[in-house]
């Protein structure tokens, strides 16, 4: 009879780096940083992103294929500013598809920098679990590969994200802020003007 191995949670983890140059106006970004919705609405999917009160959030991951399983995850995301760095970080994660798990556990921080050159940043993403039981004949090792690779799709996706959809907001941002301003300065110079030759 073999010997019966008492079974280990899962864990698997990923980390991305990021160097992200911006050729104009990056001495705008801490400003631009401080619209943390509309930041991390770029950052993300804002259409799968519920605000629940400043500063925290409610994400629902893209469903996620893990051999026969469909995973969802929801995770509860708090975003500050810790003076010119942005940080990302998940307080809890609820789990659709798995069933009833006790032992789920979901840690992200993330951190997006200002410099004079443009954007750094870092995430580290991990999770642990046991092994589900739809899933108890594949090796541990091989639902672990399976899971890095996961979280390793999820961060480069992120980081696509801050590479494109991010920069082509904040030039958005840019434009926008600046033809306020401009509307502005015009009403500002007429009303002293008015009180003129009276």
């Amino acid at each position: 009879m073999p010997r019966q191995v008492k079974s280990m949670p899962l864990a698997f983890e990923a980390s991305q780096k990021l160097d992200l140059p911006v050729k104009t106006g990056a001495e705008r970004l801490p400003t631009y940083l401080l619209e943390e919705e509309r930041v991390l609405g770029a950052l993300l999917d804002a259409r799968q992103l519920t605000p629940l009160q400043p500063g925290l959030y409610r994400y629902v991951v893209t469903s996620l294929k893990v051999f026969q399983l469909h995973v969802k995850p929801v995770v509860s995301l708090q975003i500050h500013m810790e003076g010119d760095t942005l940080v990302m970080r998940a307080l809890d994660c609820e789990l659709e598809g798995l069933g009833i798990v006790d032992d789920f556990a979901l840690n992200l921080e993330a951190r997006l920098a200002c410099t004079p050159e443009g954007l750094e940043g870092n995430a580290h993403l991990s999770v642990s679990v046991s092994q589900p039981s739809l899933l108890k004949l594949i090796p541990k090792r091989v639902l672990e590969s399976t899971g890095e690779s996961i979280l390793s799709g999820i961060l480069i996706g992120i980081k696509t994200r801050v590479g494109q959809q991010l920069i082509d907001d904040y030039r958005s941002w840019c434009r926008e802020t600046e033809e306020q301003v401009s509307t502005e300065q015009p009403l500002q110079e007429r009303v002293p003007m008015q009180g003129r030759g009276t």
